[in-house]
């Protein structure tokens, strides 16, 4: 067994027996049994009772039915996660897709079920309101009651809302499996002469190599396959947000994007002032690619430098086996607390990672929770490089925000995405910066840059692709996109954000193709968040640098708090506005003295 094949036989697969042992195990069955039932039960109980008019009698039932919502809401995102792990590792399996269908089926009553909840709540606000305010078993739940109510204003009939999620299954989800499905499984040749092909995930990983003709060679074939696949592909985009407009404008949304921030949980000033921070940022995120540009010698970088990594003879970037990634990530996170230290290690020793790269695995990285099992699961696609470091250090962030919040009620423990990014960003910031601490500035100069590239894509690839989308969504409402349509609007939100720091003619018009955010039906603007989680991440972090290991448990209070307030309440417990220019501004300073390291280096 050469070197090679044994790191790739030493990168684990997940486990997911402690969830169900499998989809034909008696634990499965009985769990999409219970959920059948309790969703049954409950649409019942919310068409046709009354609340109780005595106060006392309102508290008792408003409670109870929080309690039954929880066991429903517990069993049933555990068995849509575990369905979606399953696929998300085998995309070609006819079984899992299958099965993965059968969840999906089960659970459309599930959008009734809040319909109706929502409704009887609405109806009742005044009782609702006095027992938030007169009972202290209440007392965590007044932001979710008050949201509930608030969205109650836009949701259509319960009838409409089942055959909208029933609808979904064969419409807008399996557009989203399409794509997945064609990044997945999608290859082309690599070597004439050896028969090799190397996946979609296998080319785009190539973008990271050191060999700038190994990354134009990867850049072109890309293109062309996705060339060869834009046609369904664009059909797929085009059905996703065909759907989206539809029913956001049934729901009373006046856009996506309204929708989107009251899913975030954040009001449209948050927004602006994120945005107008980014965009106010974009001169020194050019500075920086211009000043990578000169050290790697080169009048102006292509879409397939962006990643390369700066190394030279005596500075290749740093690699990890398996075993090296584990003790780092445990080692740093056991700086700032020793308990995340210890839930890293036993995520490591658990198998609840999934990492080894192969056919059929989506490509990129996430975690996910089975709130039943009370466990975190992480993917990844692990190469040896310092980027898989980061990533892997990013993911059981995630993870770990999960474990402070696993303990709480599922009503109160589901975060939105603007605030699900402040744990990772917090975790990979704090391996990072360790990694580069006490080197010499040639050392140092590939770590940094490569934390300003990955920062540099949430900040100016982010803001593209949020600039697209707004526009494909005013696009959409007027007919069907073509693939090359979708191709020019993304080069113009790359030109408006890379400007001329990157080639004009070697950029990327398939972006729309390749992310998968843009293909999910319930999370439009799936971008934006990485860009808050990562200026509050840092905001974070500052605060961490000023008050040492005391800021650890305060961290988990604020992690904690994430499912059941809005981020601007959050944010404000942590010292923060958000609604002002000021605190993203600021929150980039760090950022913006790497840049100045970078450009001091290329002289």
């Amino acid at each position: 067994m050469n070197e090679k094949t044994k790191m790739r036989h030493d990168i684990p697969e997940w486990n997911l027996d402690a969830v169900y042992p499998g989809f034909s195990s008696e634990e499965y069955a009985r769990a999409k049994i219970d959920v059948a039932d309790a969703l049954q039960n409950l649409k019942v109980e919310l068409a046709v009772t009354a609340a109780p008019r005595e106060p006392l009698q309102f508290s008792d039932w408003l409670f109870a039915l929080l309690g039954k919502l929880d066991r429903l809401e517990t069993k049933a995102d555990t068995l849509s996660a575990y369905a979606y792990a399953r696929f998300s590792t085998n995309t070609a399996s006819a079984e899992v897709l299958s099965e993965l269908n059968k969840v999906e089926e089960l659970l459309v009553p599930e959008a009734t079920v809040r319909v109706l909840f929502r409704n009887l709540l609405a109806a009742n606000e005044p009782a609702a309101r006095r027992a938030v305010a007169e009972d202290p078993r209440f007392a965590d739940y007044a932001f979710v009651l008050e949201e509930a109510i608030a969205l109650q204003k836009h949701q259509m009939s319960a009838e409409l809302e089942d055959l909208a999620a029933d609808l979904s299954r064969a419409g807008a989800d399996a557009w989203s499996r399409l794509q997945e499905s064609v990044l997945a499984n999608s290859s082309a040749l690599w070597d004439d002469t050896t028969g090799e092909r190397k996946t979609m995930v296998e080319l785009r990983n190539l973008a990271y190599d050191a060999d700038r003709a190994v990354r134009q060679r990867a850049y072109r074939l890309e293109l062309g396959v996705w060339k060869n696949y834009e046609l369904p592909v664009a059909a797929a985009l085009n059905g996703v947000k065909g759907t989206v407009a539809t029913l956001n404008s049934r729901r009373g949304w006046a856009s996506a994007l309204d929708a989107s921030l009251a899913q975030a949980r954040i009001s449209p000033a948050a927004l602006d002032a994120l945005v107008g921070a980014m965009e106010d940022s974009l001169p020194m995120w050019r500075r920086y690619l211009r000043a990578k540009a000169r050290l790697m010698a080169l009048e102006k970088l292509s879409f397939y430098d962006i990643f390369a990594p700066l190394q030279s003879e005596n500075t290749a970037m740093p690699t990890f086996d398996w075993s090296a990634a584990k003790a780092f990530i445990v080692k740093q996170f056991g700086t700032f607390d020793p308990a995340m230290a210890r839930f890293a290690d036993r995520a490591f020793d658990s198998a609840w990672i999934d990492a080894r790269p192969r056919e059929g695995k989506v490509g990129g990285a996430f975690c996910t929770h089975f709130p039943a099992a009370r466990q975190p699961r992480v993917l990844c696609n692990f190469d040896g490089s310092y980027s898989a470091l980061i990533t892997i250090a990013h993911e059981l962030g995630h993870a770990w925000h999960y474990e402070t919040i696993k303990d709480m009620p599922m009503l109160l423990s589901q975060y939105p995405m603007t605030l699900a990014e402040t744990a990772s960003i917090f975790s990979e910031t704090l391996v990072s910066n360790a990694a580069m601490e006490g080197l010499d500035p040639e050392a140092k100069l590939p770590l940094v840059e490569l934390h300003l590239q990955d920062s540099c894509q949430v900040i100016v690839d982010i803001l593209s692709r949020f600039y697209f989308e707004r526009t494909v969504f005013e696009e959409r409402k007027k007919g069907e996109i073509t693939a090359a349509r979708l191709c020019e609007l993304m080069l113009d939100a790359q030109s408006k954000t890379y400007g001329d720091a990157v080639r004009e003619d070697e950029r990327h018009p398939y972006m729309w193709a390749v992310k998968g955010h843009y293909y999910i039906p319930g999370l439009s603007f799936y971008n934006f968040p990485y860009a808050f989680g990562l200026l509050f991440g840092l905001g974070l972090y500052s605060l961490y640098e000023e008050q040492g290991a005391a800021f650890a448990s305060r961290y988990r209070e604020l992690l904690r708090l994430t499912g059941s307030l809005p981020a601007v309440e959050v944010a404000r417990r942590a010292g923060f506005d958000i609604e002002a220019p000021e605190f993203w501004r600021g929150a980039m300073r760090p950022l913006k003295r790497e840049v100045e390291f970078l450009e001091q280096q290329a002289k």
